[in-house]
């Protein structure tokens, strides 16, 4: 076989790109955990000394992180002066843990995909799955803490209000179930939203649950939020005017299961709405960073999981509209549509009639 050097060259680059990427998730996290973000955010120009001292930290070995930090684009330098600036920009990403891009947490899940590649390696040889609890604990806290600002800048903003009547409802006062609720911040962001409606949510997690109540009583909601153990099939059905699923229902072995029970739970002209990552239907036109983060986790952690429950379906983190489509109509919702999608997520509306 012939090998193209322009080809290989670029391939290798692509390589060297993705593992500098893996070094820097690492200084990413450590200057998260460290409060070094934090101490630059808004300081202007520093030196490495007030860095470390901001931050409490060795001045040797801030200074080094602090060049990383440079050479990877995450933190500005001033050369006359030998100083580092954490611009706003950059401290929207990397500082402010209420911004909609706030990422430091993020890397959470691949360390703990790295620390479940034994289990991994595991299950591709035996096609076994590996169940979500099963996983590295800091998959749960970067997963909720991942997920939470985007659903805390979206969610009552813009998705609620695009589906059809729910907003009034919810003003009103409504049941809402949150199906897979994790850490609840979901549940808890509607919840100070509607005053007015009660919300329950359930997982399977007990962990997550038990954080998730938590938080409720943190966040002043705990007398209108309630968070159980359960199924997606085996949550009590109370006539719930919206039933959600964030993120969680391709992970099921029995998205089918859940849907028929979403079914039975809903009032008469109640809503299910599914927030699921964005995916096009076809392979070729997940391509690039987004699909292949998506792909990549599915295959640690979605498809595992789904695999566990020895169901009916592997849908998978990339499994598209036309499949949830055809999941929700072969469970009964006679309506489905997509009623908003951003750059990370679809969110689908599905309804009885």
């Amino acid at each position: 076989m012939q090998v193209d050097s322009k080809k290989l060259e670029a391939l290798v680059n692509t390589a060297i790109g993705d593992i500098s990427a893996a070094y820097g998730g690492v200084m990413i996290s450590l200057g998260y955990k460290l409060g070094l973000y934090r101490a630059m955010e808004g300081a202007g120009p520093l030196s490495a000394a007030e860095v470390a001292r901001r931050a409490e930290c060795a001045e040797r070995y801030v200074r080094e992180w602090l060049n990383a930090q440079v050479a990877g684009g995450y933190v500005a330098y001033h050369p006359s002066s030998e100083t580092y600036e954490l611009t706003p920009e950059q401290a929207m990403v990397l500082a402010d843990e209420t911004s909609p891009v706030f990422m430091p947490t993020a890397w959470q899940v691949p360390a703990s995909m790295w620390a479940d590649e034994a289990k991994a390696v595991k299950a591709f040889r035996t096609g076994e799955g590996i169940a979500w609890g099963e996983h590295d604990e800091r998959l749960f806290c970067g997963v909720a803490a991942f997920y939470r600002n985007g659903y805390q800048a979206s969610l009552v903003q813009q998705w609620l209000p695009a589906l059809e009547g729910v907003t009034a409802k919810l003003e009103r006062g409504a049941r809402v179930a949150d199906i897979g609720c994790g850490h609840g911040h979901s549940t808890i962001i509607m919840a100070k939203a509607y005053p007015s409606s009660r919300f329950y949510g359930f997982d399977v997690h007990e962990p997550s649950v038990e954080e998730a109540r938590r938080l409720a009583e943190k966040e002043g909601v705990a007398d209108r939020v309630k968070f159980e153990v359960a199924t997606a099939t085996q949550y009590p059905s109370r006539e719930y005017d919206l039933i959600c699923f964030f993120d969680c229902l391709h992970d099921m072995g029995h998205p089918a299961g859940a849907l028929l029970h979403a079914a039975d739970a809903l009032a008469k002209d109640g809503t299910v709405m599914l927030v699921e990552p964005f995916a096009h239907d076809r392979v070729e036109e997940n391509v690039g960073p987004v699909g292949r983060l998506y792909y990549s986790a599915s295959t640690m952690i979605c498809c595992a999981h789904a695999i566990s429950e020895k169901g009916t379906h592997v849908l998978g983190a990339q499994a598209g509209e036309a499949r949830l489509a055809k999941v929700a109509r072969a469970s009964g919702f006679a309506k489905f549509r997509r009623a908003l999608e951003t750059p990370f997520n679809l969110i689908l509306e599905a309804r009885l009639a």
